[in-house]
């Protein structure tokens, strides 16, 4: 199974963009992204932009992606407690 991160267009410069991912800023391409533009969200696999998403979207993955570090932080405490 594949997992596809969303993340915020910050800088674009030719064929790659700076993202930011829940805060941290990472260089992604985008040479698949039609049209490209600071403040677009998108869905970043390997390292490459594949898809353009709405913000509703953006926040309803980025949400989940929160809850699931902090079930991933509780069980961890629970292994180590």
């Amino acid at each position: 199974m594949c997992l596809a991160i969303p993340g915020q267009i910050v800088e674009i410069s030719q064929a790659t963009a700076k993202v930011n991912i829940m805060g941290m800023k990472s260089e992604v391409n985008i040479q698949i992204i039609e049209e490209a533009q600071i403040g677009d969200y998108v869905l970043i696999h390997a390292g490459c932009a594949i898809q353009k998403i709405d913000m509703e979207y953006f926040e309803e993955l980025n949400d989940l992606l929160k809850l699931l570090s902090k079930v991933e932080e509780n069980n961890e405490q629970e292994i180590f407690n």
